[in-house]
């Protein structure tokens, strides 16, 4: 069992897009009314918009923040403070603006706003590292921690690639070392490997389109997530290295850290081996300190001390520094083993992945590499990620030869029995949950439209095209169904010409491309919307069924325990000029399996009435006793969306 205790630091954040215009508001909800606003010369733009947002309530301006807080800068700033009769502070850049406001509030108790416009995640601690006649000292305390925190990512879009990118591993390292922290709890833990996971993913991205804002928010919302477990748990040695490496010897912050990161985690890679494997299934990475390297190097991030300005020949009084003041960390430290760590470190030299790992790592690493001149980034990319998946997988669980050989023939099997009127693969893509993965990452790129839902295996392409309101249930047993259907755009603009597929199963569940007796297509058509966006049809009401569970994938389910019921429902593929293919399905209301759908296809926006009816029928048609009617609309997006 696992004991921890967990503390949580009190603090308000704002998070999104133009945030920045309720900072007023935020002061105010402090009690404050003279603002003291913080900055340094290269934010003199953003510095511009927090004056603006702030209008009045301006009352002094302070623009010398340093690195490392230097205590000279503190005192020239609390001179500008005192003069001006602040009573809130208000700061906008990375690490050194924040510095600054929280050495000024640890000596007069004044509230904080913090505006971050880096990475740095340390808006969220309560911790406080200042400089004093070259010796950088930390303390932590909740007098430290600013009140209120306002993430606006605007404020982050002209911070350089380089700097983003050593920012963005300055978060990181917050993440690394609270997992092997002693401090380390479940919650702490989580937050660490999702800010991992975000970090890794949005920094590439970040570095093939600096523009990108929603790499942006992502690489925001990690450093906020890292930040918070830098405020929860003790840091080890990355920390006391980067902090000796910054106070002693001016080496620039985010930079010191992206360049030792690396370094300390292989070096206590030994000790905290759970760790690293969860932080290389983070990153997707066989190794976690080299992938961490690997990921910096390929940015074209700082790899060597050297190329920082450290002079080698400073590396031994840098390990004894580091040594000097006992620390927890989970690896004994020497000044003999932190000197050969620096010593890599200055040499920019690639930590060695784990002995125990090292062949299987080499092989990876051999796959990889053969993929480096692909003319597709693309498929560069996603075969890279594939690789190192698969062969992490391997050696995780440890598979056999017997093992691997069953998944062979099991996909053989598989393959055998696709064909034009059966897919057995993307059955096997639906049992698994990957068609609604992908589904959910398509269906959320464009929001305002009909969520989408999951192709299946029968879909046929080609059919004749039918005319509002026949019948295309070609005479089979069920109770009728009048549907009267409405396509517009996300505006609610009615859309012309949409061409729509719909198919189903029949009452007993089976489609009729499972049921040779059935000449030519039954319970499926194509349709085209008039100039109102609407088309109509009778057909019968869907019911429950199994997927096929004579093939590999039935075999699968079995083997596991798992019912094969799809929920009722009726698919939709709607496709029209100018813009989006939407494909969907509409599920019963109140149908069985709707919340244990077994390709986990349903989504709630899709539960719709199939309203019960008696009597006259829209077009006339006489039926005895009760029938069924749908009325829906889709929202399509165009492709400017």
């Amino acid at each position: 069992m696992r004991t921890f205790v967990h503390t949580s630091h009190p603090a308000r954040v704002l998070f999104g897009s133009g945030t920045v215009g309720d900072l007023a508001d935020e002061v105010r909800r402090l009690g404050g009314s003279r603002v003291l606003l913080l900055s340094s010369p290269p934010l003199a733009e953003a510095s511009a918009r927090v004056r603006d947002a702030l209008g009045a309530l301006v009352a002094a301006e302070f623009d010398g923040a340093a690195m490392h807080t230097p205590t000279d800068v503190t005192e020239a700033a609390l001179a500008v403070l005192r003069e001006a009769g602040a009573d809130c502070l208000v700061s906008v850049g990375g690490g050194s603006t924040t510095g600054l406001s929280k050495a000024l509030a640890v000596r007069t108790d004044l509230p904080q706003v913090v505006v971050p416009t880096t990475y740095a995640g340390s808006e969220v601690t309560p911790v406080l590292g200042e400089t004093r006649d070259g010796h950088k000292v930390t303390r932590s305390s909740a007098a430290i921690l600013p009140e209120t925190v306002v993430y606006d990512v605007d404020f982050t879009l002209s911070l350089p690639l380089p700097m983003s990118i050593t920012s963005g591993v300055n978060a990181m390292a917050h993440a690394v070392e609270a997992l092997y922290s002693v401090d380390a709890d479940p919650v702490t833990d989580r937050r660490a490997l999702d800010a991992i996971s975000l970090i890794g993913r949005a920094l590439p991205r970040l570095a093939a389109d600096p523009a990108d804002r929603e790499a942006r928010a992502d690489l925001l919302q990690a450093a906020w997530l890292a930040g918070t477990c830098l405020a929860t748990v003790g840091m080890g040695l990355h920390h006391k290295l980067c902090h000796t490496l910054g106070g002693s010897f001016g080496l620039p912050h985010a930079e010191t850290h992206t360049v030792i990161l690396p370094h300390a985690m292989a070096h206590n890679a030994p000790a905290a081996p759970d760790a690293m494997r969860r932080i290389a299934r983070a990153l997707d990475v066989p190794d976690a300190p080299s992938g961490v390297y690997d990921l910096i190097a390929a940015l074209g991030g700082p790899t060597s001390l050297r190329g920082l300005g450290m002079p080698e020949s400073e590396l031994g009084r840098a390990a004894e520094l580091a040594v000097a003041t006992p620390y927890p960390n989970p690896r004994e430290l020497t000044s003999e083993g932190i000197e050969g760590l620096l010593a890599d470190a200055w040499h920019g030299r690639r930590p060695e992945p784990a002995a125990t790992g090292s062949a299987p790592t080499r092989l990876t690493e051999q796959v990889v590499a053969s993929f480096a001149h692909a003319p597709d980034a693309r498929v560069r990319t996603l075969l890279t990620a594939l690789v190192r998946h698969l062969h992490s997988f391997v050696a995780e669980e440890d598979v056999t030869e017997a093992e691997w050989q069953y998944a062979i023939d099991f996909l053989t099997r598989t393959g055998q029995l696709c064909g034009p009127t059966r897919q057995e693969f993307v059955l096997l893509s639906d049992v698994l949950g990957v068609s609604s993965a992908v589904d959910l990452l398509t269906n959320s790129r464009t929001p305002d439209t009909t969520p989408s839902a999951v192709l299946g295996p029968f879909y046929v392409a080609g059919l004749p095209e039918a005319a509002h309101g026949s019948d295309i249930s070609g005479g089979l047993p069920g109770t009728p169904l009048w549907v009267d259907i409405r396509i517009t755009d996300t505006a609610g603009a009615p859309v012309k010409d949409a061409v729509v597929d719909v198919w189903q199963s029949n009452e007993d569940g089976f489609y009729d491309v499972q049921l040779p007796e059935l000449e030519g297509p039954v319970l499926r058509a194509r349709l085209r919307s008039d100039a109102e966006g609407r088309l109509t049809f009778w057909s019968i009401l869907p019911a429950e069924y199994p997927i096929p569970e004579d093939g590999p994938v039935g075999q699968m389910l079995a083997a596991v325990g798992r019912h094969p019921y799809r929920a009722p429902h009726m698919h939709f593929m709607i496709d029209a000029p100018g813009h989006r293919r939407l494909v969907t399905q509409l599920f019963v209301a109140g149908g069985s399996y709707l919340d244990s759908d077994t390709v986990f296809g349903v989504k709630d926006e899709l539960i719709v009435d199939f309203a019960p009816q008696t009597g006259p029928t829209p077009d006339g048609r006489s039926v005895d006793g009760t029938w069924r009617r749908l009325d829906h609309s889709f929202r399509i997006a165009p492709l400017t969306d």
